[in-house]
């Protein structure tokens, strides 16, 4: 998957979880939790659909690589170049 489809990805996991959130308006560098109001629940919703997706297990050390959308791309890229 190139960049482009991973971050795509990602907004697309988050608006079936939050079918209220507006991801049209996100900042690539800020984190996703403060501007979509995401709670902890969410947030591993996010972690399980990526999961269930895509086959990626992501360790809850490893969380905070997925706080914005640009280092969620930046982390997920490696584990799903191959999709």
């Amino acid at each position: 998957m190139t960049r482009n489809q991973i971050s795509q990805s990602i907004i697309c996991i988050i608006n079936d979880i939050l079918p209220e959130g507006d991801c049209s308006t996100v900042d690539p560098e800020r984190k996703l939790r403060d501007q979509l109001e995401l709670d902890s629940m969410d947030f591993l919703d996010i972690v399980m659909e990526l999961r269930k997706q895509y086959g990626i297990e992501v360790p809850e050390s490893e969380y905070p690589q997925l706080a914005t959308l640009n280092s969620c791309v930046n982390y997920l890229e490696p584990k799903m170049k191959d999709i």
